[in-house]
């Protein structure tokens, strides 16, 4: 589609290289415009569909809207799909009641995305202290069942979440690590110096170690 002269002025200003706080800097300048944002979208480019996560409209995101960003984000490189799917989830589908109990009906839906989404936020709960929202047996039965078969994408998100359940939830966590060392899921991923190893036992060991270590609330 044809932008208009400001979706050209936008894009003329920040580039693939902007870093993240240029975008959200740039974002802070131009506010809430969800009309600009779906012209940013449709460019398909990676920095212009990261801005526009920034300023759309939570109000203006109905289901039919997020699942065909969704089939836009399925067509991407992973790092660009994990990227900008993780900005929407953060900026816009966690901004409203409607939006998150939306998110909590995607553990089937046809979109990997979406899917990954569904796992990511179940994730998110724990690691930002929100604790079990009562679905922790649930998901621990999904995963035993689904782990091993499921899409890469949510294959990922799936584990993480397990890590952050064995974390957060101790009386969870044998299962959580024999879950791990049976599937062996990244047993032989190389990690940098100072990551946190996505095989499930070492992760859950290195993030209990860091929660043990952290000072006591006063």
């Amino acid at each position: 589609m044809a932008l208009s002269e400001r979706a050209e002025a936008v894009l003329a200003d920040v580039n693939e290289s902007s870093a993240m706080g240029a975008l959200k800097k740039k974002a802070k300048e131009i506010k809430r415009d969800h009309e600009l944002a779906l012209e940013l979208w449709s460019t398909g480019l990676a920095h212009a569909r990261l801005l526009a996560t920034l300023i759309l409209d939570t109000k203006a995101l109905d289901l039919p809207l997020i699942e065909g960003l969704a089939a836009d984000l399925d067509e991407l490189a992973e790092t660009d799909r994990t990227r900008i799917s993780e900005w929407l989830l953060a900026n816009q589908l966690m901004k409203s009641k409607r939006t998150i109990a939306l998110v909590e009906t995607w553990q089937q839906h046809v979109s990997p995305t979406l899917r990954r989404l569904f796992w990511y936020h179940q994730a998110r709960l724990r690691w930002t202290g929100k604790g079990d929202p009562g679905n922790t047996v649930d998901l621990l039965g999904a995963a035993e069942a689904g782990l091993v078969d499921a899409h890469p994408d949510v294959q990922w998100a799936m584990n993480f979440c397990l890590g952050w359940i064995g974390v957060h939830e101790p009386g969870q966590r044998a299962r959580c690590i024999a879950l791990g060392e049976q599937v062996g899921l990244y047993r032989d991923e190389v990690v940098p110096r100072n990551c946190t190893p996505s095989y499930l036992p070492e992760f859950i060991r290195v993030e209990v170690e860091k929660l043990d270590a952290r000072p006591a609330a006063s």
